[in-house]
């Protein structure tokens, strides 16, 4: 394809981030795209054959050429942050896949009841549902949404999750709700520590415009506006990445937080019943899998009744991309235990960083390289 040959692909960009992709001329135009263009014509993508003429001039022997000359740390720019060390080894996570009705006061005192079943349950870190305290659709987003910077009063969701979390000491990523600020409107995910304390506040970066016809046509941009900064946040229970629903599907991004040392990335997300049984849980193991880390997805509770149905099947992926718990699509809180030592092991068993080809495709964290600069 044309797109596929072109100098630099910005594959994702906004105010403060952009992702490009440099593709460079070589004699392997015919190759696949994703095997894009190299830096050098003298690094063949395959093996070397060489002759062994002192033994028998009719064997062949394959050389695998050596890593290093890939130049496997210029894949990401700047390099890659090695992995830090968590805080805990080990922990239990809670998704609280939650019923949202029209009635906000009772969506919130339902999500602390959930919070703080899961904190019962051994929970250090609890997680709720994209859009939890508000239908989800454009005509509600902007009679709920909340001033999350003036507090209190003007953001009773968001002081409901950090009176539970200093309360219960536990980590809070608290799903997302409508946001607004001055006269925006932004699908907004909070998060919030031990102490009560906002640590980061995530604005969904993918706006969910889509329209496959005869299933499902939904524009968000007619309400909300489209977040500028990628969010990773340390916390008590390890660096996490922060996506809303449909970032999921940009890889981009989970590249990104991977390479700033994300042991986990959660997505709050709301996929509906077209997109779900196809691709919720695809695109979790695929984030998962790729960058060897753990991927929490929670979503809301099926209403059969409401404008926007929801999949459900809230889920925690491993870093070997293979799911450790889930469910199906009614209420439900799951707990599940994460052992960060198993990202280690899995980088071991596949060294995917160590392998990838700097010398043919870069990867670049446009927000970070300025702040270095």
């Amino acid at each position: 394809m044309k797109s596929a040959i072109s100098s630099t692909t910005t594959l994702l960009s906004s105010k403060n981030l952009s992702l490009k992709l440099h593709l460079n001329h070589s004699p392997f135009s015919r190759l696949p795209s994703f095997l894009f263009r190299s830096k050098s014509n003298s690094h063949l993508p395959s093996l070397l054959l060489r002759n062994n003429s002192t033994h028998n001039q009719k064997s062949q022997i394959h050389t695998p050429i050596m890593a290093s000359s890939f130049m496997p740390e210029q894949a990401r720019t700047p390099p890659a942050l090695p992995l830090p060390v968590p805080p805990v080894t080990k922990f239990k996570i809670g998704l609280c896949q939650l019923s949202v009705t029209a009635d906000k006061e009772r969506n919130i005192a339902h999500a602390r009841k959930a919070i703080e079943e899961a904190a019962a349950k051994g929970a250090k870190l609890v997680m709720l549902p994209e859009i939890w305290n508000s239908p989800y659709s454009n005509d509600s987003f902007p009679v709920y949404a909340e001033d999350i910077d003036a507090g209190g009063e003007a953001s009773p969701s968001t002081a409901m999750l950090s009176e539970a979390a200093r309360l219960l000491k536990i980590t809070i990523v608290g799903g997302s709700i409508p946001e607004r600020s001055g006269d925006r409107l932004y699908n907004t995910c909070c998060v919030f520590d031990s102490d009560g304390k906002l640590k980061a506040k995530h604005r969904k970066i993918h706006l969910f415009d889509i329209d496959i016809p005869g299933k499902i046509t939904f524009i968000e941009s007619k309400t909300l506006t489209a977040g500028e900064t990628p969010t990773i946040v340390d916390t008590e229970v390890g660096r996490i990445g922060i996506g809303i629903c449909y970032d999921i599907r940009f890889q981009e991004l989970a590249i990104i937080y991977a390479a700033r040392g994300a042991h986990l990335i959660c997505y709050p997300g709301a996929f509906n019943m077209t997109t779900g049984p196809l691709h919720w849980e695809l695109l979790q193991r695929a984030r998962a899998a790729d960058n060897q880390l753990y991927v929490a997805t929670c979503s809301p509770a099926r209403d059969v009744a409401a404008g926007y149905v929801a999949w459900g099947h809230s889920t925690l992926v491993g870093p070997f991309g293979e799911v450790l718990a889930t469910t199906e699509h009614e209420e439900d809180i799951i707990i599940s235990e994460i052992d960060y030592s198993l990202l280690e092991v899995r980088r071991t068993n596949l060294p995917l960083t160590k392998q990838r080809r700097g010398d043919l495709y870069q990867l670049v964290d446009v927000q970070r390289l300025k702040s270095d600069s």
